[in-house]
């Protein structure tokens, strides 16, 4: 993120249920052995997948949880009871020692080779008019910068300016807890000099401020009400007027794999865009969406 804050908060190339590849094909007209072998290999291949995107969301959280911690609190968990929770419970689910230690650094805003960290971003629009912001912490800015455009490029879009389709806010999430909701937040919200307060999954409450208030307003809530913040982030919100449906596989594919060859880009901490669902469906639209998560 482009201030000290947590990073927020999407592939393999999406295709017919139907489509069978040219090798397949050959085989499956000339050996039901081979059907019933390519069959269980795409299924181990597909369980594989899944387990493996399992796998990184959780490390996703984990080092989340932990970059969070630090920048609340400071780096030193004897000081920092939320640093100290945080890596008890990524060491409990085998999170390896050096991505504690990366996420500590990267809480101070260092990389784990100890130089300082760049904010870059990245702006870019893909057909039909889907405007993203890429941002990324990196410390080499000129090899990040030429590696997500040449990504861009390579699958149809165009890295351009579109800041101005969106909006930049302060994003603080807490946790759900019984008894309070939108409505009990939202007068130690506007105490705090929040902007808007909105209710979330499992109960979880969102409060936007002005980016350079989202520190002191998340303690200030956080204090007034006892609840937990979950994560706290500058975020780029689309302006309504500038939402567009996401049309055509092709334009699905690309962006698909677009958000799959982001993942080679070393440091990206977030992408916003201005989609919505439009004819996508919904298994897909999920599957893109869950690609967006995974730069959190």
């Amino acid at each position: 993120m482009s201030l000290p804050f947590a990073p927020r908060a999407v592939s393999r190339a999406l295709r017919s249920p139907n489509y069978v590849c040219g090798a397949c094909r050959r085989g499956l007209t000339t050996s039901t052995r081979l059907q019933s072998g390519h069959s269980k290999w795409a299924t181990i291949k597909h369980d594989k997948a899944k387990n493996d995107a399992a796998k990184n969301r959780q490390r996703s959280v984990f080092s989340h949880e932990i970059i969070l911690a630090t920048k609340l609190g400071g780096p030193e968990p004897s000081l920092n009871p939320r640093l100290a929770l945080a890596i008890e419970r990524a060491k409990k689910a085998s999170f390896p020692k050096q991505g504690i230690e990366s996420a500590i650094k990267r809480g101070q805003g260092i990389s784990s080779t100890g130089a300082a960290l760049e904010v870059v971003t990245v702006e870019a629009i893909f057909p039909p008019s889907v405007a993203m912001v890429i941002e990324i912490e990196t410390e080499s800015k000129l090899r990040s910068l030429a590696d997500t455009r040449m990504w861009i490029k390579k699958n149809g879009g165009n890295a351009t300016p579109v800041a101005y389709m969106f909006e930049r806010k302060g994003m603080v999430v807490f946790e759900g807890k019984e008894g309070w909701g939108p409505d009990e937040v939202l007068e130690p919200a506007l105490e705090a000099g929040a902007l808007d307060v909105e209710d979330a999954e499992e109960g979880a409450i969102i409060v936007y401020t002005d980016p350079a208030d989202t520190k002191k307003a998340a303690e200030s809530i956080a204090s007034a009400t006892g609840l937990d913040i979950a994560s706290m982030d500058i975020v780029w919100v689309p302006n309504d007027d500038t939402k567009v449906p996401l049309e055509g596989n092709e334009n699905v594919e690309k962006i698909s794999r677009f958000l799959d060859q982001l993942k080679e880009v070393s440091g990206v901490q977030a992408v916003y865009w201005n989609a919505t669902q439009g004819s996508v469906e919904d298994s897909a639209w999920e599957e893109l969406l869950n690609k967006i998560d995974d730069f959190e």
